[in-house]
């Protein structure tokens, strides 16, 4: 998706009174440590001192088998556990985990359970997006305002971070494949663990990935998204259509809903920040989606550095075709010992909203992953300053596609003793099929209508 010129244009006065907020390009002689003292990604690429983080190597294609379904098997399957962080001993391990991580422990003390395994950074993407990602390190500005982009090309507009605006658009903008249908289940369980599934098919394709799309007139939108619910009978043939775009403050995210009900679509400007997140019983916001999502001018960004923590990776085990949904939910929190954490390298941003600004959630800390630029943990406070949800990711990568992703995402509701479980496909008849191709009428308002029918 290359722009070869800005996609948004400010005034002269503007820009130089921003300079110091706009420009992140970093010169070439930083940019060059790209591939050497750093990952193409922008990771350090030495492990840590004592060596419980690894030197990055990348996962090779073959690292496991695929099956009919497409579903991976683990590389990594016959590890064991090093040892298994539990609320007798978690105050040993709490330096190494992110606040909401401690506070599911204080939560439910019974059952929460870490199992901690070798730390295996093997996290890569197609060449072609590494070179993509060296040329934005100095060409890549955010515009003013930091509200979108200017000279972007595909992915990670900022591998080499001065903020933590732009820590957060390489979460926003990082690679995932391009295109890709999926099929894929959401649980909002009840406290006593008992759950209903609400069943979505999703289409996301970045504009690059579109049979016209053209780089002489690439527009604002980054890319787009479809989702339609299947079941249950009382959903199904509701469909959200999104137009995500790289400035959504100039030009606001466009959405559109098709609700099978009422027979016609309507646009849904509530599709955005803390509007309700679909079918989600009120336990998600629509930025919450993919751990966050969206325009990001209603907080202050504060780039606190890095840290060592541990983060669900290589999450194959929960992603298995062999599992049962009701193997993965349990009451309180997911099935622990399906899940496998890994000491790695996150930057640590906070966001605190802006005076004025309004949104449910008044601070939120994001933990993310070095070597992927995927959220791995953010931890949501209220308006009083209380821990109220704790989102983590449980990631792996699509190894034989390069592509890193998450297995599942989920949010704890801490004050209810609720949660959201999404991204579960295990009893599916497909894993994620990447490489999906399509055309802009497809993804249009007037053709909701017909993927809407049951």
């Amino acid at each position: 998706m290359k722009i070869t010129k800005s996609l948004f244009h400010a005034g002269v006065l503007g820009l130089s009174l921003l300079a110091t907020s706009v420009m992140a390009a970093v010169p070439a002689a930083e940019a060059d440590k790209l591939g050497k003292s750093l990952t193409p990604m922008g990771a350090e690429m030495a492990g840590n001192a004592d060596g419980s983080i690894p030197a990055w190597k990348p996962l090779a294609k073959n690292a496991g088998t695929v099956d009919s379904k497409g579903f991976l098997s683990d590389p990594f399957g016959s590890e064991k556990p090093l040892f298994t962080i539990t609320a007798q001993n978690v105050d040993q391990y709490k330096d190494k985990l992110a606040p909401g991580q401690y506070a599911m422990f204080k939560r439910y003390p019974e059952t929460f359970k870490m199992p901690v395994y070798p730390s295996h950074r093997g996290s890569t993407v197609p060449d072609s997006v590494f070179a993509a990602i060296k040329k934005n390190a100095t060409t890549t500005n955010l515009v003013a305002g930091g509200n979108g982009l200017e000279n972007f090309d595909t992915a990670v507009p900022f591998p080499i971070p001065k903020s933590g605006l732009e820590v957060i658009w390489n979460h926003i903008t990082r690679y995932r494949g391009g295109s890709v249908t999926r099929l894929v289940t959401q649980a909002t369980p009840q406290t006593n663990g008992s759950f209903s599934l609400v069943y979505f098919q999703d289409q996301f394709v970045f504009r690059d990935k579109m049979k016209d799309y053209d780089p002489n007139n690439p527009g604002n939108v980054l890319f787009y998204f479809k989702q339609k619910v299947t079941a249950p009978a009382r959903l199904a043939g509701t469909v959200l259509l999104v137009h995500e775009t790289l400035d959504q403050v100039k030009e606001p995210r466009k959405a559109w809903v098709y609700a099978t009900g009422q027979r016609r679509v309507r646009q849904a400007p509530q599709v955005s920040y803390d509007g309700p997140g679909t079918a989600a019983d009120g336990l998600r916001t629509s930025d919450n989606l993919d751990m966050y999502n969206g325009a990001p001018d209603r907080y202050d960004w504060a780039l606190e550095g890095k840290k060592e923590i541990y983060i669900a990776s290589n999450s194959y085990k929960i992603d298995s075709p062999t599992l049962k949904y009701a193997d993965i939910i349990k009451a309180g929190h997911i099935n622990q010992d399906l899940t496998r954490y890994e000491l790695r390298r996150v930057w640590h941003v906070v966001a605190t909203l802006k005076p004025g600004q309004r949104h449910i959630y008044a601070k939120r800390d994001f933990y993310i992953d070095e070597d992927t630029w995927q959220a791995a943990v953010i931890d949501h406070y209220d308006g009083r300053g209380q821990l109220w949800r704790v989102a983590e990711a449980h990631a792996e990568d699509y190894y034989d596609k390069q592509v890193p992703w998450y297995a599942l995402e989920t949010l704890y509701d801490l004050q209810s003793g609720r949660y959201l479980a999404l991204g579960m496909k295990n009893e599916e008849k497909s894993a994620y099929d990447f490489g999906f191709s399509a055309s802009k009428s497809e993804f249009q308002p007037g053709n909701l209508g017909q993927d809407g029918i049951r």
